[in-house]
Order: structure tokens, then sequence, then C-alpha cells
């Protein structure tokens, strides 16, 4: 572990880090998942699409970082622990819309929600800097999502209390368990500033600090994690992609079997950038200040990242900003737009 992590907690917040698809028949791979990973566990393992040798222990189990599952919310002009260029994800839905800081969770990693009867999971991974959101639903049935305290390239994988299947942050796939192949439907979430939220969302709701835990939130446990040239805590498939530095910071577009990746360096530089992706016409661009989560102690000390905006014709649509080692891995024929 490098010694910029300034938190004890740390050891505990490693873990951390298309429509529903029927349930699908998946060639099981030869090999058996080892005890330190199954113990306590009722997945049915006999399934899963990866080898379990790339799954590892991030530190704590299951739920050693917990979700928040009855989450609290105050309309956005009541709140007061926010600075103007601190990040939140903005998700917006069945039209209402709600904030998710980071600050929040980075030490929780995924909040369980509702927007207006759309069961919804807001996740994030520190670990690849993953910011997503899923619909719950599969067929019938709806899913609450808890951290397994394991991860697969770096990234965190999930867990529904229902089946106890693993899924996949990045992507949202389930690779072990009776739901081995379902993919969960992505929402259109964005990281925003804090401020740009507020200004054009005073009514709208945010997540609060009461979440049932003790966290000392707006503080940063991953102390220089994002320093662009180091790789990331624990190992990731293809690290020796050197298209761009590990943790340079993409926007990452898949449509079907067709994934793209914008360098926010490209367009902070450009600004705006329209890109075929699946055949889909999609318009990116650079917007605003935001602070980087992962940079100083303090999250509204970190320094300017920049965020992004996709839209299809004028409406935004699902999209990522992780950082380039996740996408190296998990999608490594990516093509790459500058």
């Amino acid at each position: 572990m490098r010694g910029a992590v300034a938190f004890p907690f740390v050891a505990l917040l490693l873990a951390g880090c298309s429509a529903n698809a029927p349930h699908r028949a998946t060639r099981a791979v030869a090999l058996s998942p080892p005890s330190e990973l199954t113990l306590g566990w009722r997945t049915d393992f006999s399934r899963h699409s990866v080898p379990f040798n790339e799954i590892r222990s991030g530190g704590p189990g299951k739920d050693g970082i917990p979700a928040i599952d009855h989450p609290h919310f105050a309309p956005a002009d009541r709140i007061d622990f926010l600075r103007p260029r601190e990040p939140v994800i903005e998700l917006t839905l069945r039209g209402e819309t709600r904030g998710y800081p980071l600050q929040i969770l980075i030490w929780h990693e995924i909040a369980n929600d509702d927007i207006r009867g759309a069961p919804v999971a807001v996740t994030f991974c520190p670990l690849c800097n993953t910011a997503i959101a899923f619909d719950r639903r599969v067929g019938r049935k709806t899913l609450d999502f808890g951290v397994s305290g394991n991860l697969r390239n770096s990234d965190l994988i999930m867990y529904d209390r229902e089946t106890e299947s693993w899924w996949q942050q990045f992507g949202g796939e389930a690779i072990a368990g009776s739901y081995t192949g379902t993919r969960l439907r992505q929402l259109p979430a964005r990281i925003v500033a804090w401020a740009d939220f507020r200004r054009r969302h005073p009514n709208d709701l945010v997540l609060s600090r009461q979440t049932g835990y003790e966290r000392p939130y707006g503080q940063n446990p991953y102390v220089g994690y994002d320093d662009v040239s180091q790789p990331p805590f624990f190992p990731a498939a293809h690290s020796g992609d050197h298209r761009f530095a590990p943790k340079e910071r993409v926007v990452f577009l898949e449509r079907g079997r067709d994934a793209a990746v914008i360098p926010f360096s490209a367009l902070a530089r450009r600004h705006r950038l329209s890109v075929k992706v699946g055949g889909r016409d999609l318009v990116v661009r650079f917007t605003g200040t935001v602070t980087s989560a992962l940079d100083q102690a303090v999250i509204t000390s970190g320094r300017d990242v920049g965020a992004a905006q996709v839209t299809e014709n004028g409406k935004p649509v699902p999209f990522d900003e992780p950082f380039w080692f996740a996408v190296a891995a998990f999608r490594p024929h990516v093509r790459v737009i500058r």
C-alpha cells in the first residue's frame, strides 16, 4: 500500500472499489473458486463467466463497506456541507433529478434508491473512478445491492442480496451466481460540480449525510490516488497498454459491441466532439470545473479535472468517466478518439 493513503479506513475501503438480458447459459470456466472467496456466501458458484483467479479480496468481507439502503435527502437549497466545485453524481429519471455527492459515496460505494417508482443503484468505485447508475430491476424482480469486498481488475464487484450473484460494476454484468450473463441497464448519470447542480436544480433532492453511519464525509481516504502516471493499488489486465497513462481520465462510450474512449485532455482542448458509436450519433462536451475526489486529503482542496456531458438528439445518454487502466482491462479493443 502506498504511503500517500492517509486514513486508517482505507483498509476497508479498498474493497470498493442495454436492456435487462434474460438468464443465459454460460460456459463454466474450469477453475474452482478458492475458499477464502466463497466462505459465507450462498452464491451458485457453478455458474460463472470469468476465471476465479481474476477475482481477489480487497480487504474486508461482504458488506465491510456498507451500502446505503435507506437514503435520506434534502432539497439542494438547504444543503450546506458542499462547496461549489465538489463532484456530485447527477441522475435524472422520470422527470426528477437527484444528486449524490462523491464525498458520501466514496465511503459507501452503492446507494440503493427509488425515484418515482423506479428502483436504482447509484454506484462509485474510487479505485477506477467509475460513477455509474443502474436500474435495479431484472425481469419482474427488483434487486438490492451490496459491496462484496472483492475486486476484479481493481473494480468493485457488487452482489445482489436476493441470490448473492456477483456483478461487475464496470459494465453492470453478473459474473458469478444464478444471474451470470445478465446485464443491468445503465442510466444516464454524470458527474457535475455542486454549484452547477444547485443552480439548475435548487429544489431537487440531494443525498444527505444522515446515512446511519459515522464517516469523515468530505475527506478523501485515497490521497494522491489519481496521480495520472501511477498504477492502481490492485493488478489489472492489460497493464502494458500504454496508449494513455494508467489514470488518465477518459470518456467511455459503449453501444452494443462498439466501444470508444475520448481522453479528457483531447476533450478539454476541443470542447465538443461528434462521434458515432454503435450506429448512434453522440455529442460529447467538456463542461465546467469539477474537483477531483481522489487528489487531496480534503475533497474541496482537490485539483480541477473537469467533467463531460454526452447527449443524443439533445437528450442525456449513459456514459462513464473511468481511469484508462479500467477501460484497457475490460475493453482492450476499445477505439480511441482524439
